[in-house]
């Protein structure tokens, strides 16, 4: 699926549309956000996240590397790999303890940690043009290939 976000609202409202669309079966899901700085990444992010009942701000967890959304239904648990030095640093975030059913992975700069995460179920690439950002939702596996479907885009 392929689009094209012409303002921050279309970015998020995309987020929305994937948080509707989740399967619900319960097991964990893992969004991998690709894309240059300032893409949408963390806009995204805040669509989904809010759309499943975050309440307050929804912001880059650059720094603090991970932020946990306790949601109606599920755990939202929100990286940005951008400040890791080597993909062994998750170790040490405890990462593993969310990797089970019930938990939503939403992962920023996800090549990162390469050999640490576990596979995507969507790949979400984001490509700055001047007119407006692209956007590629793919489906990585059969809960993926779900997902896009259930979307609309598969």
């Amino acid at each position: 699926m392929r689009l094209l976000a012409r303002t921050e609202s279309d970015t998020e409202a995309l987020g929305a549309r994937l948080a509707r669309s989740r399967p619900m079966g319960g097991e964990l899901a893992v969004l991998f956000l690709a894309g240059q700085l300032g893409a949408g990444k963390t806009t995204l992010a805040r669509g989904l996240l809010q759309s499943l009942g975050a309440a307050g701000a929804v912001r880059s967890p650059t720094y603090t590397l991970v932020e946990l959304y306790a949601l109606a239904g599920v755990t939202a648990v929100h990286a940005d790999l951008y400040r890791l030095r080597a993909p062994h640093e998750l170790e040490d975030l405890g990462l593993r303890d969310w990797a089970q059913p019930g938990y939503l992975w939403l992962i920023e700069w996800p090549e990162r940690g390469t050999g640490y995460l576990p596979a995507p179920d969507l790949e979400v690439s984001f490509n700055v043009q001047p007119e407006a950002h692209h956007i590629e939702v793919r489906p990585a596996s059969a809960l993926g290939t779900a997902w896009l479907g259930r979307l609309g885009g598969g």
